[in-house]
Formats: C-alpha cells, sequence, structure tokens
C-alpha cells in the first residue's frame, strides 16, 4: 500500500453529552425483561440501564450466559448517593463483554425509605465478593445472598456508619477522643479468617497460638461477637 492509500491518523469524534447511539445490549435487555427496565440513557457515549432491583441477579446472569451478549468481566460494584432531598441512591454495575468490545453501565435505583438491599452477584462472578463488601461498608447496602457481606475497609465494630453516604459527617459521628479511643480497641487478629490468611499463604507463618486462636474463631464463631456481620 502506497502512502497516499494509507488512512491518515484521525482524532475520533467527541459523543454528544446526551443521546447518540444506544449499546445494542439496551434494546436485548427491553426485549427480553420488558418492564424489568424501567429506562436508557446515553451519556457521552457510554449506555446505562436503569433496571428493577429484584431482577438484577436474572439480569446481569443472562448477560453473562447469553452468547450474543457475554459480559465476561465484571468491572466495578459501587453507588451513588445524590445530595437532592428524596432522589435515590443508585446501585451500580459496570460490565465488560472482551469479545464484543462492549461496556454497560446497570444501575438499580434505591427509594428513600426503601430498604437498602439488592440481591448478591457473587455466584455469578467472584470479583464481586470484595466489591459488595466495600460498597456495604462505605454506603450501607445490604447483598443478599453474600456469602461473607462484612466490612472490608473499616474495623467490623465501626460504630459511626457509612463514610460515603451523604449524611456522614466530615469530622466523623464521635470526637476524636473516642475515635481513638475505639481504634485502640480494636483487636487486629479479628479482621482476617483463617480462609483469608490461607489464601494469603501467611497462615502457616503466624505464631502457633495465633493459629489456635483464629481456628477456634472459625470452627465457633457464636463465641466471638467481633465475627458477626453488623454494624
Amino acid at each position: 500500500m502506497s502512502d497516499s492509500e494509507r488512512t491518515a491518523p484521525a482524532t475520533p469524534p467527541i459523543p454528544p453529552h446526551r443521546g447518540g447511539a444506544e449499546n445494542p445490549s439496551a434494546q436485548a435487555l427491553r426485549e427480553r425483561f420488558g418492564p424489568a427496565v424501567r429506562r436508557v440513557e446515553v451519556t457521552w457515549g457510554e449506555t446505562t440501564v436503569f433496571v428493577d432491583a429484584a431482577s438484577v441477579h436474572e439480569i446481569v446472569r443472562w448477560l453473562r450466559d447469553t452468547p450474543a451478549e457475554r459480559y465476561d468481566y465484571l468491572v466495578d460494584v459501587t453507588a451513588v448517593e445524590y445530595r437532592e432531598p428524596g432522589r435515590p441512591l443508585e446501585v451500580v454495575w459496570h460490565l465488560r463483554a472482551l469479545a464484543h468490545r462492549r461496556f454497560l453501565r446497570l444501575k438499580a435505583e434505591l427509594r428513600a425509605g426503601a430498604p437498602l438491599e439488592v440481591p448478591s452477584v457473587t455466584d455469578l462472578y467472584g470479583a464481586a465478593d470484595w466489591l459488595e463488601r466495600e460498597a456495604f461498608d462505605m454506603f450501607g447496602i445490604r447483598f443478599a445472598g453474600h456469602p461473607d457481606l462484612r466490612r472490608i475497609l473499616l474495623w467490623e465494630s465501626y460504630r459511626e456508619g457509612h463514610p460515603l453516604r451523604k449524611d456522614f459527617p466530615l469530622r466523623g459521628r464521635f470526637s476524636r477522643a473516642e475515635q481513638l479511643k475505639q481504634a485502640l480497641a480494636m483487636d487486629p487478629e479479628a479482621r482476617y479468617s483463617a480462609h483469608e490468611l490461607t489464601i494469603a499463604e501467611a497462615f502457616d507463618d503466624l505464631p502457633d497460638d495465633m493459629r489456635r486462636r483464629l481456628a477456634e474463631r472459625a470452627a465457633h464463631p457464636a463465641a466471638h461477637p467481633h465475627e458477626e456481620v453488623g454494624e
């Protein structure tokens, strides 16, 4: 091919802020799930599909398992809370279909006063485990069916709430002295289970007495309240 026949490099056009072509998966979801698909928005070329919270697991499984869709990569699970009174909190899933080079954003709106709960997708994507725990920790969203829903960034006995909620004060709910007191009272061993330490290939390197204590906690969780899920 001669130089004159080569296509000169060009900057892709900037997509419109609102509108534009939808991801083909949006129409496929409308046809498959009907009223469970609330609405579709396209912003800066990215498609967001708002779905019924109760249908999230079924929809995500269909997107993953349907050959024409094949969303085989869960990028993120997070949430957005707005300052406007009465505006719903949004739970967000970012999905990619690597074979089709598609990106899709799913959102489920949780209205004010409704339970902050959506189905877990940990049985569909292993990556959802810690992502859902982070959303639980930071926003207080419960993921029904999660095998081990507990805090992941803050300690399990943390009592000030969820730091990414808009009603959370910048300096926390407790005084600095009380925060320090709680931090010093933490049991650092309680943050990790024997299973997690084994995965990290660190369990066998711990002192014998510490391994015994962790194994006892795993065998008798009811005897150790700090292992329970909750605020």
